[in-house]
């Protein structure tokens, strides 16, 4: 009979495996990204590569028109995401929403963003 103890700690590590597991759905493997940090990074080249741009999180609401396009991203928060848009100025036909934990190739170039609560 196994102890309530190791049972929780059997459940916390496949928790925290599921979990990694899933930042890493939809690109070829978590190892070549960045290590993850606390805060909101824009990539300009596919899996963490490129020119990162920092996204302000304490400036939720405003829009913010990046200086190159972003092709992936990565989100380290418990409060907010990114909204992001394939134009500038927040414009675009379809707006692209991160979690607030996430780590992803974007479908489409994404050239603004804005930070929302998370859901």
């Amino acid at each position: 009979m196994l102890m309530p103890k190791k049972i929780a700690g059997a459940a916390a590590a496949l928790t925290a495996a599921a979990a990694l597991l899933g930042l890493g759905a939809g690109t070829a493997g978590a190892a070549g990204w960045p290590p993850l940090q606390e805060g909101a990074y824009l990539y300009s080249g596919p899996t963490g590569t490129g020119t990162v741009t920092k996204a302000d999180l304490t400036d939720p609401g405003t829009c913010h028109t990046l200086s190159k396009a972003a092709v992936s991203v990565q989100v380290v928060s418990g409060s907010w995401a990114l909204e992001l848009f394939s134009g500038a100025g927040c414009t675009g036909a379809t707006p692209w929403r991160t979690g607030s934990l996430a780590q992803q190739n974007l479908p489409w170039n994404m050239l603004s963003y804005r930070v929302i609560p998370a859901t």
